[in-house]
């Protein structure tokens, strides 16, 4: 209810929804332009070419999109507490992750996932790929499960602001840094980089891994395969991660009453 509220409000004014909502399409659209003109200067980047990098950033981008769409409104989590609103948000009958999740929705996030797509669409457009069952059924596995694991980090890194109230920056540097990060090929990385987003936190299994399967792309870091179908189970593991990390900054928290 919360979030149809926000789109009716929004949709109210349909110019300006309209031209913020293509604002932010051309704004994520210069990472890509910066990347396609790296290619005016190079054949390829870590030994991948450009409709390789930009399966890259398009799954990257809409997993990233659909997940800031869905869950992003969650990193004003410690400005509630500090104005001491979130007591409004717990008292409703209602869960609070859903209902901080829908505060504020922006529609106008679609944006990011729409370019991303487009992006995705040309890239696979223009790759040779043989199609198999299998690689055809990554593509919304990786959609599905990268969201996942986007929404579970959003959800993990708002937790820190249940202690540190200004904390939302750390929670952008996971996020949107790690999207950026997954723009890029794995071999432009150092091993130890990439190894600590399959070990650490997981980004790797948005699309580094199951990419390497689809594109028939060697494993820089040789691990078994089935790494590379691993993603629901990466997904499963961050959301279940962070519903622990959920309730244990609600267990305590403080409020203002208190």
């Amino acid at each position: 209810m919360t979030a149809a509220m926000w789109t009716r409000s929004a949709m109210a004014y349909r110019t300006s929804f309209v031209l913020m909502t293509v604002g932010n399409l051309a704004a994520t659209g210069m990472d890509f332009v910066v990347i396609a003109l790296m290619f005016r200067h190079t054949g390829s980047l870590g030994g991948w070419g450009l409709r390789e990098v930009a399966f890259l950033y398009g799954t990257a981008g809409l997993a990233m999109g659909l997940a800031d769409l869905l869950v992003g409104s969650i990193d004003k989590l410690g400005e509630r507490i500090r104005l001491g609103t979130l007591d409004v948000v717990l008292v409703r009958p209602a869960p609070a992750l859903a209902q901080m999740a829908a505060d504020r929705f922006a529609l106008r996030r679609i944006g990011r996932p729409l370019q991303a797509s487009a992006v995705l669409v040309w890239a696979l457009a223009g790759l040779h790929v043989d199609w198999t069952w299998d690689r055809v059924l990554l593509l919304p596995v990786m959609a599905v499960c990268g969201t996942v694991i986007f929404a579970s980090l959003f959800v993990a890194g708002s937790c820190l602001q249940f202690w540190a109230a200004d904390a939302a920056e750390v929670q952008n540097t996971v996020t949107y840094g790690g999207a950026t990060l997954l723009q890029y090929p794995p071999t432009v990385f150092a091993r130890e980089l990439v190894a600590g987003t399959v070990f650490g936190v997981p980004l790797a299994f948005v699309n580094w891994l199951p990419a390497l399967h689809v594109l028939g792309r060697p494993d820089p870091l040789h691990l078994p395969e089935a790494f590379r179908f691993a993603s629901p189970a990466a997904a499963a593991l961050a959301a279940a991660a962070a519903g622990l990390l959920w309730r244990a900054g609600l267990r305590s928290y403080r409020g203002t009453g208190s």
